[in-house]
């Protein structure tokens, strides 16, 4: 049996706001590709219904943005806001070194 497949992926909170908290972390798929786990959260899209948002959460209702990861680092739908987007721990050398291109996170 093969593992689930996995990804390094941006997500950010769309309920509320347009700028909202953002994180790059590993996304797990579902075996049909349908839904996405992310922290212990399940994710599935909205088919093109959401508003500056591709994904919901299936028990909350909150609406995400859920993409891969840019290379130039500008991930964010509006990237004038000021809030910091964080980088899991467990893919952090991973995210700079092979999807960034940097040895290290710049200072």
């Amino acid at each position: 049996m093969r593992p689930p497949k996995t990804r390094i992926m941006y997500v950010e909170s769309k309920s509320g706001t347009l700028n909202g908290p953002a994180r790059i972390g590993r996304v797990t798929f579902s075996k049909t590709g349908k839904s996405i786990t992310y922290r212990g959260r399940t994710f599935q899209s909205l088919k093109g219904r959401g508003f500056k948002a591709n994904y919901f959460d299936v028990e909350t209702g909150e609406e995400f943005w859920i993409s891969g990861p840019r290379k130039d680092g500008q991930d964010r739908l509006y990237p004038e806001s000021t809030q910091a987007v964080e980088v899991d721990a467990d893919v952090a050398e991973e995210y700079w070194q092979d999807i960034r291109g940097l040895q290290r996170a710049p200072a």
